[in-house]
């Protein structure tokens, strides 16, 4: 960590006035997937410096951040978040630790419990909640050696076997009143402003981790051989190594479109007058659902790389002598930690429908269009000859399905993009990517549209709704077998991950 410090990665987006290096949310998200290889390591790191450090940037006083940031920017002082309890996981305002102001007000008095608290073994400042006279759910910053304050012993754990978890114990713990971060029962607003931007990271560390775990077995399936020929040469590894990079290079489209939004909606928002702090919480906020579905999407492809990783190394997979084997255990947590891959899939259709609501988001408008269609004649041909009309025809037609329609749409207009600057022929392999990705995409929003129309529809509005979607997710004929040997070849060519 203190290496990391001295070379800059931990305040990569922290301003130059505290001792980071000013660099934009994209240089800032690239970091992150550089570091995800590191697996364990990663982890820490991405802790300290998104929910260790961010709170305090964000919504601490200025004497709070002189004091913390610099040190944390470097290094030299190690940071962590208490939030999750025993009994409080998912339902983060469940927390049972309070504070209640002494009799003199020179300090709030802590008693509680934190547990699965990253870096806690280490970490020399904590940002922790708790609840104000039973009710106000507020934030503390706590250092290490704090009256009443103590860690647990390191928790045995399946993976990250390298990255510090401990519970935390405050009993009567003392934290001077100026060390309240921002305002008393507004702690949900710092909890949740900052999982939207760990969210993010999260997705791309775990890209990171992804391409490391392609290009491992890209290189084992090189190397290794069976009846006198390399596996890489038989169509069952072709064929995950291709749906590997096909996964990747899709969920990587859909990390760096979103990081680019957020990265302008920062810059428009400083424009207009607003801090530093807030362009980039208003910027994230702005987001939200992207990037609960880029949790969601991201620590799934990990999960299917270190999977299939595994198979391809076979039984030597299953050895701790190989790296894979880490990769697999390590992957795992991340389908639980920044909100559980089911909570964010809850959020993102809670989020779209409370900002439909309030008029911030149409969903009304492509509904009645979905409506007025399935009524009318069906469209027997198409004169849109443009290139790729019949992949963008298909992203219309993809209903209500939101991450498989988001990252699908972002690997179009990437590789729609890319075909533009170089011609079709010299994107040949990520056109296949997409086109692959697109194919399955559909295949999926059906099978998902049709067990939502089952669990509530019946009868006649059923069989007109399952006629709908399947008139929605109808794609033109595509091979898909021969587009995953040609990724293949080219993985196998190059030797690990390529694009």
């Amino acid at each position: 960590m203190e290496k990391a410090g001295e070379q800059g990665l931990l305040g990569a987006s922290i301003p130059e006035a505290y001792g980071g290096l000013g660099k934009d949310f994209i240089t800032s998200t690239l970091v992150n997937e550089g570091l995800g290889g590191g697996f364990s390591f990663s982890v820490a790191v991405a802790a300290h410096t998104g929910i260790g450090t961010l709170p305090i940037l964000y919504f601490g006083t200025e004497a709070q951040k002189t004091k913390y940031i610099p040190k944390l920017s470097s290094g030299e002082w190690k940071g962590a978040y208490g939030l999750t309890e025993p009994n409080s996981g998912s339902d983060a305002l469940g927390a049972k630790t309070t504070a209640v102001l002494s009799a003199d007000g020179k300090n709030y008095i802590l008693n509680g419990q934190k547990c699965w608290i990253t870096n806690g073994g280490f970490a020399d400042v904590y940002t922790v909640f708790a609840k104000i006279d039973g009710d106000k759910f507020s934030a503390f910053i706590v250092e290490r050696g704090m009256e009443g304050f103590t860690q647990g012993p390191e928790e045995h754990k399946m993976g990250i076997k390298g990255s510090s978890t401990v519970q935390l114990y405050f009993q009567d713990c003392k934290v001077p009143v100026e060390n309240l971060l921002g305002e008393i029962g507004k702690g949900h607003v710092i909890a949740f402003n900052i999982l939207n931007i760990g969210r993010l990271k999260l997705a791309a560390a775990a890209i990171g981790a992804s391409k490391l775990s392609l290009s491992l077995s890209v290189d084992y399936a090189n190397t290794r051989e069976q009846f006198k020929t390399a596996i890489a040469n038989f169509g069952a590894i072709k064929y995950k190594l291709a749906e590997m990079a096909i996964r990747i290079y899709s969920s990587e489209s859909a990390l760096y479109r979103t990081a680019k939004w957020i990265d302008d909606k920062e810059v428009e928002l400083q424009n207009s007058g607003k801090q530093f702090n807030e362009a980039l919480l208003g910027a994230a906020e702005e987001y939200a659902i992207e990037c609960a579905m880029l949790k969601v999407h991201g620590s799934e492809v990990l999960d299917y790389a270190v999977d299939e990783g595994v198979q391809v190394h076979g039984g030597n997979g299953y050895s701790d002598e190989y790296l894979i084997s880490k990769a697999y255990r390590d992957s795992r947590i991340n389908r639980i930690y920044e909100g559980t891959n089911e909570i964010n899939r809850l959020l993102t259709v809670d989020m779209m429908l409370k900002r439909a609501m309030k008029g911030k988001l149409d969903l009304m408008g492509p509904a009645m269009a979905v409506s007025k269609e399935l009524t009318s004649i069906p469209e027997f041909g198409s004169d849109d000859e443009t290139p790729f009309a019949k992949e963008r025809k298909a992203i219309v037609n993809i209903a209500d399905m939101a991450i498989e329609t988001f990252v699908a749409e972002s690997t179009l207009l990437r590789v729609m993009k890319l075909a533009d600057k170089q011609g079709e022929a010299a994107a040949k392999h990520q056109v296949d990517m997409m086109r692959c990705y697109l194919n399955d995409a559909v295949d999926k929003v059906n099978k998902a549209g049709k067990e939502a129309i089952n669990a509530f529809a019946e009868g006649d509005e059923q069989r007109m709704m399952l006629l709908g979607l399947k008139r929605f997710t109808k794609m033109e004929p595509f091979n898909s077998k021969d587009a995953r040997r040609r990724i293949a070849d080219k993985l196998i060519a190059e030797n690990k991950y390529p694009w």
